[in-house]
């Protein structure tokens, strides 16, 4: 066999290797990847320290700018009391998160955004609880969804992902501007697109999962997990044009809202049982609609 085509071969089972992973596990009645076998390569302390930093960073800039809410706000104190509830059913979907040092804050944005980085520090942005008018339990629904990328590892997943990928999808362009007599600008190009895809494919199912896995979290806190659904629906209705699914690291709302009713049957007796009561004894599901 050719040097070359080894070179390709090797580079294929790189892309393969990554993208095929391990084969899922249902936990809950939810399907999701295992946490990454090579997450004990880092030091957990030192990834957590470096979310530390950068955290205690951007909260330190907001509050210079008297962008930080006080700990008396009345969002703020609604945002932790949710945490509160949210934050002991995390440990069944990563052990290390009992011993985090959580964190919930609020800034004062426009945009309509939150956040959960390693360790357990959260984050809301004004802007998503204004614009889009959240109930408690759809916050609920944001939040769980946030902690969920924090508890599935999948931001350092992503990364290490996003590495492998590019560096085959450079050997394969290198390589085939060798074998073909092409210009390796064109072939890397292409392969670079061709990477890109694959990389996108993984965020887009890091995000199903996390919306399935947050309201698994908000259902045993006592939240709504229909409050998922109308979520959705809301953020459709901000009419904001997005791009086609395929090319997109999130699914379509259309897309998040069938997975959510598909698995309403595991996730409704959750919330039934924090609530106390039968399914069959719970209310309809009320909203409150976009400001105007």
């Amino acid at each position: 066999m050719k040097p070359i085509i080894r070179l390709l071969l090797a580079a294929c089972l790189s892309v393969s290797t990554v993208a095929g992973a391990k084969e899922p596990v249902v936990q809950d009645g939810i399907a999701v990847k295992p946490l990454p076998s090579y997450r004990k390569l880092a030091s957990e302390e030192q990834l957590e320290r470096e979310a530390a930093l950068q955290y205690n960073d951007l909260m330190n800039r907001a509050s210079a700018k008297k962008a930080l809410a006080p700990a008396n706000h009345p969002q703020l104190v609604r945002l932790r009391a949710i945490a509160k509830r949210i934050i002991p059913h995390t440990a069944r979907w990563n052990p290390e998160a009992a011993k985090w040092d959580w964190q919930v804050n609020l800034l004062a944005s426009k945009q309509v955004n939150a956040f959960c980085m390693p360790g357990g520090r959260i984050a809301f942005f004004t802007g998503i609880l204004t614009t889009l008018n959240l109930t408690d339990d759809e916050i609920a629904a944001i939040m769980g969804h946030e902690i969920t990328h924090a508890l599935r590892e999948h931001g350092r997943e992503r990364a290490v992902k996003s590495t492998t990928t590019q560096l085959a999808a450079r050997l394969i362009g290198a390589g085939a501007a060798a074998y073909f007599g092409v210009d390796p600008r064109v072939t890397d190009s292409v392969a670079q697109q061709a990477g890109q895809f694959v990389v996108l494919k993984f965020s887009r199912d890091d995000e199903r999962e996390a919306d399935l896995v947050g309201l698994d979290l908000a259902a045993r806190a006592g939240y709504d997990p229909r409050a998922g659904v109308v979520l959705w629906q809301k953020m459709a209705a901000l009419g904001k044009r997005q791009p086609l699914e395929f090319m997109s690291t999130h699914p379509s709302g259309a897309d998040r809202i069938a997975r959510i009713n598909a698995h309403m049957n595991l996730l409704l007796p959750l919330y039934a049982r924090a609530k106390g009561v039968d399914v069959a004894q719970l209310p309809a599901y009320r909203s409150t609609g976009l400001p105007n």
